[in-house]
């Protein structure tokens, strides 16, 4: 088969590295890829929402299969744009149509499906620039910390956590009067803040049925013990220690099944990954929010441990077969570490010269925001790469991680040193 992998991340090579490993794959393309996926794969300098190009490049290459790694070609409706299409319409496409993908693209939305189906999450109200005033009034009748959200697409940082009324007022005006999000925040969403740990969980489905892949547990903040500005993940660990066989059946049982019941009850057709972030309550999973695709860097744990050829499962997702598939995994803990430009998330300098790649021991890298230039490696976005190793334990594959950053280098590079601390 010959394959195009969307999106530029590492979430992206790990899907290039797994893919690249099976027979069934005849030629790999990525749009528009990384240095990582530079060294496997084909890639092609297209954006991963321009679909006329992705056309193109899908007639001339009599691509087979589209894997689509972020979410904003999913919500703007990638897969309805193959379907719709004479000679797109039998080309496999990896991930939701538009209307199930707004289970990421618009939080109320989530919101309304999870209280549609007694899934269990926080209590909340959905608010707009309108009728701020209710916002307030309803901030009033909260517990702090207060949970404000985007309800639309913000890369990740559409969340704010705050623990002073004022100062949550003063962000809702920011958000739906000011635009501080753009057209992401013409609607908030303001929910009870639940206090418990964080954990994340991963399901394929082919629309009948579903698969669950190993848990796993990212680390969003960029400083230590879980402090600063939200990121798109430093570093995530997989499974998860506290996910006890018993808590994963409440997953499964609560969530997870009436998630697809949900989905095919409503009309949501969907072949692809369902990341479903949760929080530990007491003893009791409930639902954050959904993303319509694999995470980042959470990928970089997950598909390593995944024995299983990728193209297949991928096959048996079009087919709808995904129930005579069985998976096999890696029983050792994978761990990976997020290096970021200096600066991140915030303002940071791009094209530095990343050294040490050939001293890598035992540790797979995978690329991130990095791009071959005149034959180097140079950082070309805030989250650089990820560096993924194997153990018995998490602090196993941890140490052989940052055993092997050390021997890296790029201007001004950082990481955290405590991934994994509250486990």
């Amino acid at each position: 088969m010959n394959i195009l992998i969307l999106g530029s991340g590492g979430r992206e090579h790990t899907f290039a590295w797994k893919i690249a490993q099976s027979p069934l794959c005849k030629s790999l393309y990525v749009a528009p890829g990384n240095s990582g996926t530079a060294q496997i794969a084909t890639n092609v300098n297209i954006g991963v929402t321009d679909f006329e190009a992705i056309k193109s490049l899908v007639l001339g290459k009599a691509i087979d299969m589209v894997v689509v790694g972020p979410e904003d070609p999913l919500v703007q409706g990638v897969h309805d744009f193959f379907l719709k299409d004479n000679q797109l319409k039998n080309v496999a496409v990896i991930g939701p149509e538009k209307a199930a993908a707004q289970l990421e693209g618009s939080k109320e939305f989530a919101k309304e499906f999870m209280y549609r189906h007694n899934i269990p999450t926080a209590a909340y109200k959905s608010f707009n620039a309108s009728n701020v005033e209710e916002g307030y009034a309803f901030l009033e009748t909260l517990n702090p910390p207060y949970v404000l959200k985007a309800d639309g697409l913000a890369a990740g940082k559409g969340v704010l956590i705050l623990n002073d009324l004022k100062e949550a007022k003063t962000e809702l005006k920011h958000m739906l009067v000011d635009a501080k999000f753009g057209k992401a925040s013409a609607k908030v969403v303001i929910e009870e803040f639940l206090d418990g740990i964080e954990l994340s969980c991963f399901v394929l489905t082919d629309g009948k049925h579903y698969k669950m892949l190993p848990t796993a547990k990212d680390y969003k903040r960029i400083g230590e013990g879980d402090t600063g500005l939200n990121t798109g993940g430093m570093g995530a660990v997989s499974p998860v220690p506290f996910a006890t066989p018993e808590f994963l059946s409440k997953i499964e049982e609560r969530i997870v099944k009436p998630t697809i019941s949900g989905l095919q009850k409503d009309n949501l057709p969907y072949k692809g990954f369902v990341f479903i972030g949760l929080i530990k309550v007491g003893d009791d999973p409930k639902v954050i929010e959904y993303n319509v695709r694999m995470g980042d860097p959470e990928t970089e744990v997950v598909l390593p441990r995944l024995k299983n050829d990728l193209v297949e499962i991928f096959k048996a997702i079009a087919n709808q077969t995904l129930d005579k598939i069985s998976f096999e995994i890696d029983e050792r803990t994978a761990t990976t570490v997020m290096l970021v430009s200096g600066g991140y998330p915030e303002s940071y300098n791009k094209e530095k010269t990343i050294s040490g790649l050939e001293k890598i021991k035992e540790s797979i890298p995978f690329h991130a925001g990095a791009k071959l230039e005149g034959g180097k490696i140079i950082t070309s976005g805030g989250r650089v790469m990820a560096i993924t190793s194997f153990g018995n334990d998490y602090n196993e594959a941890l140490k052989k991680s940052y055993q092997n950053i050390e021997k890296l280098h790029f201007d001004k590079m950082y990481y955290r040193k405590d991934i994994g601390f509250d486990l």
